[in-house]
């Protein structure tokens, strides 16, 4: 599979998450909880997502297996990108408040984004 194949389709998955993590990120920091656990709970759901379609479809080759080992190595790659991540959009809170948060966590998404495409293109989806 060629870079560019796996870039565009990951983009695409990825706003797909995005959408997703960032819209239920903003609602419960809006209305229920603090943007701390809220951040996690979008992620989770974005990763669940994000994972089934990315094994299917965007990595998805002779090379790649979407199974038990995948799924571990996707949730250790997660684990450790969700705490990168929030660690990152609380910083912003403490700092500058929560409406800074909610308008910086694009740019952090970004970030943790671009980390894991090259750990799920090179290690997580790998046979």
């Amino acid at each position: 599979m060629s870079l560019r194949r796996h870039l565009g389709s990951y983009a695409a998955i990825g706003l797909l998450q995005w959408l997703v993590e960032y819209g239920l990120m903003l609602a419960l920091s809006e209305w229920v909880m603090p943007v701390k656990p809220a951040n996690v709970i979008g992620r989770i759901a974005g990763a669940s997502l994000g994972f089934w379609l990315n094994g299917k479809w965007t990595f998805a080759g002779e090379d790649t297996h979407l199974g038990r080992r995948a799924a571990l190595r996707f949730v250790v790659m997660w684990l450790v990108l969700t705490l990168l991540n929030t660690w990152l959009v609380g910083i912003i809170d403490d700092e500058f408040g929560l409406r800074r948060a909610q308008l910086l966590k694009p740019l952090v998404d970004m970030l943790s984004g671009g980390i894991g495409f090259l750990l799920s293109r090179h290690w997580v989806y790998k046979a």
